[in-house]
């Protein structure tokens, strides 16, 4: 297949269905024809302001028509996409906008603080307007596009931001598999539940726009009523973290048969616990329902599991949760023991056409990927010393094992494993047994102090339970330097910008 960028995956659905549906946002509905010529004005104006070729532009990631313009404006003009969340600290959107090198930053509103004031050209929404970008109009599409379609910036050991590019070869053939996957085109209605800065909302954004269907942009109140949301809307995609199932169970707002018209249903970005899709099943029972996983080095997803339609034979895994299946077939993987050699239960690695070229600062590349031919020796860690390579594995950092039917199945993070009174102990199979209870709905583990004062406690969401009841439940299934000492109740588990359980916040609240 050939390669396409990202914009032009657009462009080809707009020509062919201009009087579509492509977005509804903020109380707007536009149309391709409309939603294209919006890109062209807003790419007149960063042009108008920056110059006909900016190689990296920063959006300000907002529920608005400009925000999903100036996307397309960016890659209409051949450059790197950069999402800044509003509701970050204005001094991390800063040290973002500065370390990707932001030739222009699109905002609808005045930015605050230090990101007003930066080097860069500030585009505001304006320039959505008829006539904004003057009589010349947007330059021609860029005929020779940066390699790297967007840059995302994660969380970094350090604590300084990790930028992680993605290349458009990575992301067109990952279109082309998932448009043909769920049946994508004219009529389907996607949800777009995932700020900017989540890269799933890659996968909302362009699965919609590569087949000419609609994305579907909810208000923040929606999100907790998918079933009020999917019924009024019309959706027949969700996508979304599993925390928003937890949270509408919680809300009583996912009662049975609330979504009878909902074709696909996915899961990603934390893992789906069987209860969870349980409840989703339930209020949308015609729905295929499937848990993905996939970092977002992988590009957006890697990995997939499609339930039965019959609850009675999913799969039983020993955790409690969905499992995350087979790699694409575009993919390679192999989990990986400590030593490097294949495994049945280790580190999940993968290559191939998805992985990214290596982290925006060649730096954080050592030791994230390794050297590793099947029946060869053990895998080797990339030290830097060499040219990274497209042989090379990425290194997740998930802990994985081979389910009874061959697929994977998603233990938890290797950094997730701690040691207490020198046992190991995997946090990932306390929250098992502890949701195992029939009053607890959710539970996440946690460590309090360090050394031989550590100990562990649990957060749970769900009915009121005595902790000398959840002790012994946890008792009989648990050996003792594994049964929580403390349990916290919850009404709800606080998320973090991306929708995904916040875990420092819980730690915090718990008193951990």
């Amino acid at each position: 297949m050939t390669e396409r960028t990202l914009y032009e995956w657009f462009a080809d659905a707009a020509s062919r269905y201009p009087e579509e549906t492509a977005l509804e946002a903020g109380g707007e509905t536009l149309t391709y024809r409309e939603l294209a010529g919006a890109a062209e004005r807003v790419a007149a104006a960063v042009a108008a302001a920056c110059g006909p070729r900016p190689r990296r532009v920063g959006l300000a990631a907002e529920r608005i028509p400009l925000t999903y313009a100036g996307y397309l404006a960016a890659l209409r003009l051949g450059a790197t996409v950069v999402p800044l969340n509003p509701v970050f600290p204005p001094e991390r959107n800063e040290t973002i906008a500065r370390s990707a090198g932001v030739d222009a930053v699109i905002t609808g509103e005045e930015p605050s603080g230090p990101l007003r004031e930066g080097p860069w050209a500030i585009v505001r929404g304006d320039a959505l307007r008829e006539g904004a970008g003057g009589p010349a109009g947007a330059p021609p599409v860029a005929d020779d596009p940066e390699p790297v379609a967007y840059i995302l910036f994660t969380s970094g050991s350090t604590g300084a931001p990790k930028g992680v590019p993605i290349e458009h070869r990575n992301v067109s053939p990952y279109l082309a598999y998932n448009i043909e996957r769920y049946e994508a085109g004219p009529g389907c209605r996607f949800s777009q539940t995932f700020d900017l800065t989540f890269d799933p909302s890659v996968f909302d954004m362009f699965v919609a726009w590569g087949s000419g269907a609609a994305l579907v942009v909810p208000a923040k109140d929606e999100v907790g009523d998918p079933a009020g949301f999917v019924r009024d809307r019309g959706i027949t995609h969700w996508f979304s973290v599993p925390s928003v199932v937890s949270l509408a169970r919680r809300m009583r707002r996912l009662p049975p048969g609330s979504m009878p018209d909902l074709r696909w249903s996915l899961f990603a970005g934390e893992q789906l616990t069987t209860r969870q899709a349980a409840a989703w099943h339930e209020a949308a029972p015609a729905s295929t329902l499937e848990n993905l996983y996939g970092p977002t080095e992988l590009t957006i997803t890697c990995t997939g599991h499609r339930l039965p339609s019959d609850p009675a034979a999913w799969p039983a895994t020993r955790n409690g949760t969905v499992p995350i299946g087979e790699v694409y077939p575009s993919l390679e993987s192999v989990i990986l023991d400590e030593d490097g050699r294949p495994a049945e239960e280790g580190e999940l690695c993968v290559r191939g056409v998805q992985r990214f070229p290596g982290y925006f600062n060649p730096a954080d590349d050592e030791g994230r990927f390794v050297s590793y031919e099947p029946g060869g020796g053990p895998a080797v860690p990339y030290d830097g010393s060499a040219p990274l390579t497209d042989r090379h594995w990425y290194r997740t950092g998930d802990r994985v094992e081979r389910g009874p039917d061959g697929g994977l199945v998603h233990l938890g993070r290797l950094d997730g494993q701690v040691k207490i009174h020198g046992y190991r102990v995997e946090l990932g199979e306390i929250e098992a047994v502890l949701r195992g209870h029939r009053a607890v709905e959710d539970a996440v583990a946690l460590v309090a102090g360090e050394g031989d004062a550590a100990d562990l406690r649990v957060a749970y969401t769900g009915d009121e339970v005595p902790a000398r009841e959840l002790r012994e439940h946890a008792g009989r299934s648990l050996p003792w330097y594994m049964v929580p000492r403390a349990f916290t109740r919850m009404h709800g588990f606080p998320l973090n910008p991306n929708g995904k359980v916040d875990r420092r916040r819980i730690e915090a609240l718990a008193g951990a």
